[in-house]
């Protein structure tokens, strides 16, 4: 009679855990490592910087224009360059973004950690990847502060930025388990100029505070008014009754590090700051019910 082999226990079956069937645990999983994680590493709550992956510090994009302009300093550039040229132009007009996200998450982080306490609170977090998400986890560094960096898997590979925590650096398959963990913890956002993806999580954030559907108190800064003011006409929204008149008041425009600061210190301190702080976040507290 033959052996029968044993067969592989379910949750180590890598046939099974990759399946369409297996999808729900895969699912559960980028919720619960990224909780457990939290935990051991005592993150109270966060603050999330979005903004354009883009972007460069004015020390790169200086640099990488120069390269260019000195390639075609005795010719003029050919058409198909003069795009290159172009960007690069536009990358050092845009790499002040990059330098106030930066210095912003430093007296953000700096302030932090003056609060106290078991758990650390206010924790810079951003998508991990380049542009302004690496510049607010290098400020968040340089004040010395733990910073969060929540990856996406892409085809391109977004590979996370060296400023990251280690301990807090996170990769995700799904948008929405990403999503999930922008928000969870979050008690203010800072939305720096960019493209699809941060007008996605921008106005995911916005309708959840629109639907009351965040259970807390969120500080949404929006940073860059000339920007903002010229990419949505929030005011062609009410005018056509398809937001509140009171809904651009979910946001607020900034422009400077330090007058964004003041209103972050201002805002976390009445609303998050009124007791001492508790061992773990009530949203965290709820999971282990």
């Amino acid at each position: 009679m033959d052996e029968i082999t044993r067969a592989p226990l379910a949750y180590e079956n890598p046939k099974f855990l990759n399946s369409p069937d297996g999808r729900i645990l895969r699912i559960l999983a980028e919720y619960s490592e990224p909780l457990s994680r939290f935990r051991r590493e005592r993150i109270q709550d966060t603050v999330v910087f979005f903004g354009s992956a883009r972007f460069h510090s004015h020390h790169s994009a200086n640099h990488s224009l120069e390269l260019l302009e000195t390639s075609y300093s005795a010719k003029p550039a050919p058409p198909e360059e003069q795009d290159k040229l172009r960007l690069a132009r536009a990358g050092v007009e845009m790499a002040r973004y990059y330098e106030d996200a930066r210095r912003l998450a430093y007296m953000l982080t700096e302030w932090a950690k003056t609060i106290g306490g078991k758990r650390h609170r206010f924790v810079v977090t951003t998508g991990g990847g380049p542009g302004i998400m690496e510049a607010a986890n290098r400020g968040a560094k340089e004040a010395g502060g733990k910073t969060v960096g929540l990856n996406i898997k892409l085809p391109f590979e977004q590979m996370p930025n060296p400023y990251i925590t280690p301990e807090l650096n996170f990769e995700f398959h799904y948008f929405f388990m990403r999503k999930l963990w922008f928000a969870y913890l979050a008690k203010a956002l800072i939305v720096f100029p960019g493209g699809f993806g941060t007008f996605d999580e921008l106005f995911e954030i916005l309708t959840l505070a629109q639907t009351q559907k965040l259970a807390k108190q969120m500080t949404v800064l929006m940073y860059g008014s000339e920007y903002w003011n010229k990419v949505i006409n929030f005011q062609a929204l009410v005018d056509a009754a398809v937001i509140s008149p009171n809904d651009p008041n979910l946001f607020q425009m900034v422009d400077s590090p330090e007058q964004g600061f003041e209103i972050l210190k201002e805002n976390l301190t009445r609303e998050h700051l009124g007791a001492r702080p508790k061992e773990a976040t009530p949203e965290i507290a709820k999971t282990r019910r």
